[in-house]
């Protein structure tokens, strides 16, 4: 393969009045081994440092004031990027036009404002923070897991890669300096550092909302296999479901059908647990309260459509109804509609997405042997806000009406069930 950089040699090589030479003082390398000696005789002299990767924060070069110079990167690295959106640096374009626009067209008025204003902003983003490479699979059946995180839950990433071998898109909301820790995180992590197929999309923090659906659309535009598996970073797959799934939507005919295949989710309340290996593991620990179905105590609506009685017995796939507050952990094909962008925060996120999968005909069909389960954690900042915000509360509700009333027009007569929940 040609790189630019090959190219521009070429090109150059051909062309050589079109360069320009600079002194060396303009691309001082930071090595123990270069001849700064000859380029330059003070700090004061230098005019750009060659500073093109992170080891090169513990050079040891005695021609450079290296500890001057660490502290100065260091220092620029942790700015607040969101500085740079504000008007020291005002571009008159296209999108910055049209996203004031969409922010006039809102009433600030509305007690529902901020909710109104979190889904048209505009985030930043930067994606493939780190090196990702992916090789596709020959049989076409390949999947990615798809999640999103803050920096809380960075550790459940090293749990799930020990589970998950095949490749991953996780976009992370985290403001500049937590990037940084982050690179770090995973270039010291033995499990994280020797994995490639993991996509890592970073949209940095600028909101009083967690933006969950941009998030998990970020994660989801950036998958290069024809099959995605949605997930929340909380659940630790089991062992082998990787080729379980691979196995699955070839018998399923996935490429062919429109289908939503559910992984059953199970959950503990126990910090240090020892995972089930096979459903039958599952089934005792079940029958010992060791797992539970998820939030059965809390939204037992979530999952009941699921039918885990049947699941416990049977070994074959099973075709299920959609139910009003129904949010599996599905697998799909990449074409999958996105997320809708209104939910932010805490509630009705997934729910709205299976209820446009049922609208446009997706049959709902559940794994036999498949399981996913919710390792505990202490509640996010937006859950307890919705516990203890009444008008949160409200808001959800208005947008959750005004989703379902779209819902009609794009679709008819055949959403009108939609309305009775």
């Amino acid at each position: 393969m040609v790189g630019l950089q090959d190219i521009f040699n070429a090109v150059l090589k051909q062309h050589p009045y079109l360069l320009h030479e600079l002194p060396c003082a303009w691309n001082i390398q930071l090595s123990e081994n270069t001849r700064s000696q000859i380029c330059y005789g003070e700090v004061s002299d230098l005019k750009v440092i060659h500073w093109n990767a992170p080891q090169k924060l513990k050079v040891k070069n005695k021609h450079v004031d290296m500890e001057f110079f660490r502290n100065l990167f260091l220092t620029f690295i942790e700015y607040d990027g969101n500085l740079l959106r504000r008007e020291l640096f005002y571009c008159n374009n296209e999108k910055r036009e049209k996203y004031q626009s969409q922010l006039t067209a809102i009433d600030e008025e509305d007690p529902c404002y901020d909710f109104r204003r979190a889904r048209v902003v505009v985030h930043r983003t930067h994606l493939y923070y780190i090196d990702y490479e992916y090789e596709p699979t020959l049989d076409g059946t390949d999947v990615t897991l798809v999640a999103h995180l803050t920096m809380d839950r960075l550790q459940m990433v090293e749990a799930i890669c020990k589970h998950w071998e095949g490749p991953v898109s996780l976009a992370l909301y985290i403001s500049d300096a937590d990037a940084q820790q982050f690179h770090y995180y995973v270039l010291n992590s033995e499990t994280l550092s020797s994995r490639k197929n993991i996509g890592y999309h970073i949209v940095y923090k600028d909101e009083q909302f967690y933006p969950v659906n941009f998030l998990r659309n970020t994660a989801l535009r950036n998958v290069n296999t024809p099959y995605i598996f949605l997930v929340d970073i909380d659940f630790l797959p089991m062992y082998g479901l990787y080729e379980n799934l691979r196995k699955s939507i070839a018998l399923n005919d996935m490429d062919i059908h429109k289908r939503a295949l559910i992984v059953p989710a199970f959950e503990t309340q126990q910090y240090r647990l020892n995972f089930p290996k096979t459903k039958a593991d599952v089934l005792t620990m079940l029958d010992n309260g060791d797992l539970f179905t998820f939030r059965y105590h809390v939204w037992p609506k979530g999952h009941a459509p699921t039918d885990f009685a049947r699941w416990r017995s049977t070994t074959t796939f099973y075709g299920i109804s959609w139910e009003a507050d129904f949010e599996p952990y599905v697998v799909v094909r990449r074409d999958v509609p996105e997320y809708d962008t209104r939910f932010v925060g805490f509630g009705w996120n997934k729910v709205s997405h299976i209820v446009e999968l049922d609208a446009q005909g997706y049959e709902f069909v559940v794994l036999p042997n498949a399981f996913i389960v919710h390792m505990p954690h202490a509640p996010s900042f937006d859950i307890a806000r919705f516990r203890s915000s009444a008008q949160y509360r409200k808001c959800l509700t208005v947008l959750k009406r005004e989703f379902q009333k779209d819902m009609v027009k794009k679709y008819g007569n055949r959403a009108t069930k939609y309305l009775l929940d």
